[in-house]
């Protein structure tokens, strides 16, 4: 018998409209959503919603509108497939997708949960204006490449920041290192190269001090065992006792996202049916390069 695992996004999947016709049809949802007005002070919908775009695609709006959209999706599946929520037996997100696959594991409750996303989104914001940087997709190279990339890079703050699938690789740093590296890149070979619309280099220590902020906040927020393994980001593995999540997440601003190990280690356990619960399709397209005969669903929202 099969495996069912959840998967979350993470920042980038956001979308002006997302969440809309599922709060229209969808009780629980519009509940949910005024919870999230309660924790945040703004009208988070309307912002989801109607944008603007450019106030939606700020790291600390993006995070919390992610995390609450995605856990919306959820609430539509618990009433369209019910079964397959109760089969679910393992999740994982994408960076901040692991603060999703967090509460819906039962380790941390949505208010926490969103408070946190909302903390979290305001530091990283905080360390990316204080030092000018961003990040660069690298496709079409594999891993050893772009680490001698990075690691030629003498000087500058640039580390790999994304392992999300073969050939897909994603490099954090100063901007005029990220402008170098992508010049290297095409040099060395790769198909294509990418810059992101973020606020900055995550994932890579130019995060400091959003890291203490974080463990700051992390120490007073209730976390419980999850009832089920949550991948961290990390280190491709489960972790069960909440100091430990709590250090993880911690860790997690600084270091790459381990996510093809992720999946990797979820289809080593014997997982063979995937839903990506959140706006967007991200994550189906990197299952797919990852391991294409493993089925990756999802609803629209």
């Amino acid at each position: 018998m099969g495996k069912t695992a959840f998967l979350f996004p993470g920042q980038g999947a956001q979308f002006v409209g997302m969440g809309k016709t599922i709060h229209l049809e969808n009780a629980s949802v519009r509940a949910l959503f005024v919870r999230a007005q309660q924790v945040l002070g703004y009208d988070l919908a309307e912002l989801c919603f109607s944008g603007p775009a450019e106030t939606l695609d700020t790291t600390v709006r993006s995070q919390p509108a992610i995390f609450t959209v995605s856990l919306a999706a959820l609430e539509v599946m618990k009433e369209r497939m019910g079964d397959v929520v109760d089969s679910c037996k393992a999740a994982a997100g994408l960076s901040l997708g692991e603060y999703t696959s967090l509460v819906f594991s039962g380790a941390m409750d949505f208010e926490d949960g969103l408070a946190l996303v909302q903390k979290r989104g305001e530091a990283m914001q905080q360390a990316a204006d204080a030092s000018p940087s961003g990040m660069v997709s690298i496709l079409g190279m594999d891993r050893e490449s772009v680490e001698k990339l990075c690691d030629e890079r003498c000087g500058e703050t640039l580390r790999i920041a994304n392992y999300l699938c073969p050939g897909n690789i994603v490099v954090s740093g100063s901007n005029a290192a990220c402008e170098r590296v992508a010049e290297a890149a095409l040099t060395a070979g790769a198909m294509k190269v990418i810059p992101l619309a973020v606020a900055g280099a995550f994932h890579t220590p130019l995060m400091r001090p959003a890291d203490e902020t974080l463990a700051a906040v992390l120490e007073k927020v209730p976390i419980r065992a999850p009832r089920i393994p949550v991948i961290s980001n990390v280190d491709a593995q489960p972790h069960d006792d909440p100091d430990d999540i709590r250090k993880i997440l911690v860790r997690q601003v600084l270091q790459p996202v381990l996510w093809e190990d992720s999946m990797r280690y979820l289809l080593a356990e014997g997982y063979d049916r995937f839903y990506e619960v959140g706006p967007g399709r991200v994550l189906r397209g990197l299952m797919k390069r990852i391991e294409r005969r493993i089925p990756c669903e999802g609803i629209e929202v």
